[in-house]
């Protein structure tokens, strides 16, 4: 089962970035920031949006300016992340929410990322709330195949809405 569900994935990865290259959509984040997970944190795990992904860079901004603290990942030698501050913040390693990347997301909350797991690591260590960011559309009914160590979100928002899952890992 996981080397079908390997390549499954690995097929769906390559038609959605593919969808991804003609969408324009906007980044308005509000109804995420609003959301009480989000306004009750006071440290928030994020990243910076590259390619095709939705837009990060104003609801990072955003989240700094409410006085969040912010961190973002690194990638480590191994493949493993490793969150970071601004070099004149101090960070305990506790993380409230954590705003992950994806490229789709079916109703379970199981989550297709870019196929490396580095996330699905990161995830499977923290208890914060995880909500995946996507555009409009990549929501989806249908079931993403799943290997063990993929960890599932609590939500995931598009520049319209934010949907809770029932499911939660």
């Amino acid at each position: 089962m996981d080397s079908k569900a390997k390549k499954l994935k690995s097929e769906l990865r390559k038609r959605y970035r593919a969808e991804r290259e003609f969408l324009v959509v906007s980044s308005d984040w509000d109804h995420l920031i609003a959301a009480k997970e989000i306004q009750n944190a006071k440290v928030i795990a994020s990243y910076v949006s590259y390619g095709f992904e939705p837009d990060t860079s104003g609801l990072n901004a955003e989240l700094t300016r409410l006085g969040k603290l912010v961190v973002t990942p690194h990638m480590l030698e191994d493949k493993d992340l490793e969150w970071r501050t601004s070099e004149d913040q101090v960070f305990n390693g506790e993380l409230d929410v954590v705003i992950v990347p994806a490229l789709h997301i079916d109703r379970n909350g199981n989550r297709l990322g870019q196929g490396g797991g580095s996330y699905d690591r990161a995830l499977k260590r923290t208890k914060a709330w995880r909500v995946a960011l996507v555009y409009p559309g990549e929501l989806t009914s249908e079931e993403i195949p799943v290997e063990p160590h993929d960890q599932k979100v609590h939500a995931t928002a598009t520049s319209e809405i934010l949907v809770r899952f029932t499911t939660q890992s």
